[in-house]
């Protein structure tokens, strides 16, 4: 799988909050390179699985917008006896 990739924003924002995460909740300094080690460590470790999940909740909301479409075009056939 390929690495994940984000703008420097993103990651710069990301890597503020991994930093302020840990003074907030663990009372210790995290300096930038550790932080970005950390990111790199959960985005190869979690991403492959919330990638997998976003494209099953893709799956699933494609496969019921398409039940409707199917339900919209059934509507639109005529039917015997229908003018």
């Amino acid at each position: 799988m390929k690495p994940i990739k984000m703008p420097k924003e993103h990651r710069e924002a990301m890597l503020d909050h991994i930093q302020e995460f840990f003074e907030l909740e663990r009372s210790e300094s995290l300096g930038r390179l550790a932080a970005d080690n950390l990111l790199e460590f959960f985005l190869k470790e979690l991403g492959p699985t919330v990638y997998n999940q976003a494209l099953n909740d893709c799956r699933i909301l494609t496969a019921q917008w398409m039940q409707g479409l199917e339900e919209d075009i059934y509507a639109l056939e005529w039917k015997e006896g229908r003018r």
